[in-house]
């Protein structure tokens, strides 16, 4: 008869825990996500931003969660986000891009939406948001002193040069970026000569229509164009 009660007594033992770990398991929650590094700055002064394109940065979200306490990698469940792809985009695993289109700072996002527990049990908190700062080194020039500096890089899959008038800028592809100073409120003429078999695909961040050449350009400050070719 001992032996009886004694062995209901384990079984309501065990049942109890399995009870109360279970329990655990359903109740855990996400509380807070954090994003590493939580800040990343790429670029120079002296390097323009078309420069930058292409960097790349593999972003970490982790998670914490309460019942039980823990701390674990959720990269691959969170929602990325950039506040301005102008500046990097973000992919769904987490990977960070410069796009070299623009430089200054922003907020990358990690996101979790859900009304429910790991264990699929009513939760408080439906939106849960991780942050990070990403930013780009605005060009400044190269600083020698003469006047402001322009600077050309290249795009496109063809090759060609480009010439300025006053010259200063004589450059072929694939060189990465040439560049020059000129004095204040000077007006640049930069002419793209597609090399043979390629053809001129447009200027970015003239003050002419991107697919007008010559470009024309008042410079008044530093000053970075790209010329495609095709």
């Amino acid at each position: 008869m001992k032996g009886k009660w004694l062995s209901i007594l384990v079984l309501v033992a065990a049942a109890a825990a399995m009870l109360a770990e279970a329990s655990c398991t359903h109740s855990q929650q996400l509380v807070s996500i954090q994003i590493q590094p939580s800040v990343e700055t790429i670029g120079a002064t002296n390097i323009p931003v078309s420069l930058d394109a292409g960097q790349q940065v593999q972003l970490r979200a982790l998670g914490t969660y309460v019942h039980p306490p823990v701390t674990k990698d959720i990269t691959g469940e969170v929602t990325w986000a950039s506040n301005d792809t102008q500046m990097f985009t973000v992919n769904s695993a987490g990977l960070l891009t410069a796009t070299g289109n623009a430089c200054g700072g922003t907020l990358v996002s990690a996101t979790v939406t859900t009304n429910t527990s790991t264990g699929g049990l009513s939760s408080s908190g439906a939106i849960v948001t991780g942050y990070m700062s990403a930013d780009v080194v605005c060009f400044e020039g190269t600083g020698t002193g003469q006047g402001p500096e322009l600077a050309v890089t290249f795009g496109g899959n063809g090759a060609g040069s480009v010439l300025s008038t006053p010259g200063g800028i004589d450059c072929t592809s694939p060189s990465t970026e040439c560049s020059a100073e000129f004095p204040v409120g000077t007006v640049v003429t930069l002419n793209a000569v597609p090399a043979t078999g390629s053809t001129f695909g447009g200027w970015n961040n003239c003050s002419t229509a991107p697919n007008v050449n010559p470009c024309s350009i008042t410079l008044e400050t530093n000053t970075f164009v790209t010329v495609a070719f095709n």
